[in-house]
């Protein structure tokens, strides 16, 4: 099942796509896709008489397909061919850090560039929406305390994040910073997320083409570690790292500038555009 909100920031509803790629409303089964949701989604998946619900606004504006995470936990160098490309050595732990969840935009909302920022910067990753508790799980278990998948745009600011002191959550928080979607797939239809194409196009130059095969840490692995650190809730969403092809990464750096087109993909998971704006005083 394909699941996406609908409608102005702020005043989304809930929704799925039928077999056709219709938007059908689910506002009258449910109130929106939030913790509570997704907890009773990953217990006991729903038998909704998609075909016979109503028909969403077609040209809808789609807003991210989850409501207020309680948080999002990202995972740094989590690529082995990324981690070359920044001159670190492999993890031999995920490097772990946190993302404000009022970063969270939709997948065609635009970017905006924060004031006095130089080095804004690109990242294609998996994220994933846990649907059950998960505390201490082991890697055998976690996927089943996942509900789906989906595409993030770990967008980063990487003066804040590396040069101005402290952690990296700085540089990764800023509003507009996190666009999911445009839907979340539920685990049933990701036979193996391991196995999954990752692109990222800036202006429609390919900028990241990679698989999440060359992950260092795989998603079962990831939740497993998480856990023992911190309980995930329903409603989290984890963000499993970038491959190479991240702005910084290139000779000479590159960085996003006001105008660019961002065009990211995930096999099975869809595609999100976001068009850059430079921030106003």
């Amino acid at each position: 099942m394909k699941l996406l909100r609908y409608g102005k920031k702020d005043f989304e509803k809930p929704a799925a796509l039928d077999r056709d790629g219709n938007i059908r409303s689910l506002a009258s089964l449910v109130d929106d896709f939030n913790p509570d949701t997704f907890e009773a989604l990953a217990n006991a998946p729903p038998d909704w008489p998609i075909d016979d619900l109503p028909i969403g606004t077609a040209g809808a504006r789609l807003g991210a397909p989850l409501s207020k995470p309680g948080k999002i936990v990202c995972i740094g160098l989590n690529y082995r061919a990324h981690a070359i490309e920044a001159g670190m050595p492999i993890p031999t732990e995920p490097v772990v850090f946190l993302k404000a969840s009022s970063s969270l935009s939709g997948p065609y909302d635009a970017v905006v560039l924060p004031v006095n920022s130089s080095k804004c910067d690109w990242e294609v990753e998996l994220g994933v929406v846990i649907g059950r508790r998960a505390k201490r799980v082991t890697p055998s278990a976690a996927l089943d305390h996942v509900l789906g998948y989906c595409v993030v745009n770990d967008v980063s600011e990487r003066s804040f994040q590396l040069e101005r002191g402290g952690q990296w959550t700085k540089g990764k928080s800023a509003d507009t910073f996190c666009p999911v979607g445009p839907y979340i797939v539920t685990r049933d239809e990701i036979s193996d997320p391991q196995t999954l194409q990752l692109r990222c196009e800036i202006s429609g130059r390919i900028a990241q083409k990679s698989n999440t095969s060359d992950m260092i840490f795989s998603v079962a692995e990831t939740i497993s570690y998480l856990s023992g650190f911190m309980t995930l809730e329903p409603g989290d969403l984890v963000c499993t790292g970038t491959p190479q092809g991240v702005g910084h990464g290139s000779q000479p750096p590159v960085y996003l500038k006001n105008g660019d087109v961002m065009t990211l993909s995930i096999e099975g998971l869809g595609e999100q555009r976001q068009v850059t704006m430079a921030e106003r005083d």
